[in-house]
């Protein structure tokens, strides 16, 4: 099979670099890819030098894969992570989680800056993503390649592993940070959303508004992984408050956020 294949060449590559077999892995969402830096005896590899890798193209998103280790254990660390709407296929989106399960990853940890729908939120809350609602107008497990790693027509009932998340709500109250839980709705992008469609998208009861994540979520699922999702609220969503929405607000937040945000990610990494 020509995923197979790909798969074979990237895990070459990448086992060409480094040792360790990871565990667990993490993909970093925009302005928190300095969270890498935590990383023990750190392999740093550009995306573009693994094969069949695509690269990324966003501010905010470092575009390298590290791998090393949290607490002696082996991670395999996304700094940044890859769009639809920079124009790549979803096979290309999820690719880097068809790689984690072919080198043996069993967790990954999911991480977006999002859009706060629920007017409860507010910019800097962490939340943790128990369900999903896919907008995309489309599926990473559309055609034949859906099911080399899995099966032809997954449940979807929990993709946000329980387990993991009682362990990430476990750990956040040892440190004393307060983590919302809720709904995450997916969209293309490039554009934010309209007030009207986040009335709209409140209505369906998501909780968050984002333009990744749900493919990475569904993909892993499907391959059998544990998924832990962490979003960070960047800004109020359009039509909540009167100023207009920027790129630059959710790399601002990303900073504000970043060391408490590393922080729980390490001790999440420990537990699980």
């Amino acid at each position: 099979m020509e995923l197979l294949k790909k798969l074979d060449e990237s895990k070459k590559f990448i086992c060409s670099k480094t040792e360790l077999l990871p565990e667990v892995g993490v993909i970093l969402g925009s302005g928190l890819s300095s969270v890498a830096n935590k990383v023990e005896s750190a392999v740093r590899i550009p995306f573009q030098t693994v094969p069949n890798f695509s690269k990324s193209t966003v501010e905010g998103h470092s575009g390298e894969i590290v791998i090393g280790s949290m607490f002696a254990k082996p991670v395999f660390i996304m700094a940044g992570r890859i769009h639809f709407y920079e124009g790549h296929s979803l096979k290309d989106v999820t690719y880097p989680i068809r790689l984690m399960k072919h080198l043996g990853i069993k967790t990954v940890i999911i991480t977006a800056a999002v859009g706060a729908v629920n007017k409860e939120y507010q910019p800097g809350d962490l939340m943790l993503i128990t369900d999903h609602i896919n907008l995309m107008g489309n599926n990473p497990l559309i055609g034949h390649e859906g099911v080399l790693q899995g099966t032809r027509f997954p449940d979807m009932s929990e993709v946000y592993t329980p387990v993991i998340i009682e362990k990430a709500e476990k750990v956040a109250l040892s440190m004393g940070i307060t983590l919302k839980k809720g709904v995450y709705l997916a969209t293309t992008g490039p554009s934010y959303e309209t007030p009207a469609e986040i009335r709209m998208m409140r209505t369906l009861g998501a909780d968050v508004v984002g333009m990744s994540t749900v493919p990475e979520a569904i993909v892993a699922s499907n391959c059998g992984m544990k998924v832990l999702g962490i979003a960070y609220i960047s800004n109020m969503a359009s039509g909540i408050l009167k100023q207009p929405l920027s790129h630059k607000e959710v790399i601002e937040t990303g900073k504000k956020v970043e060391i408490k945000l590393s922080e729980l990610l390490i001790k999440i990494i420990k537990e699980i």
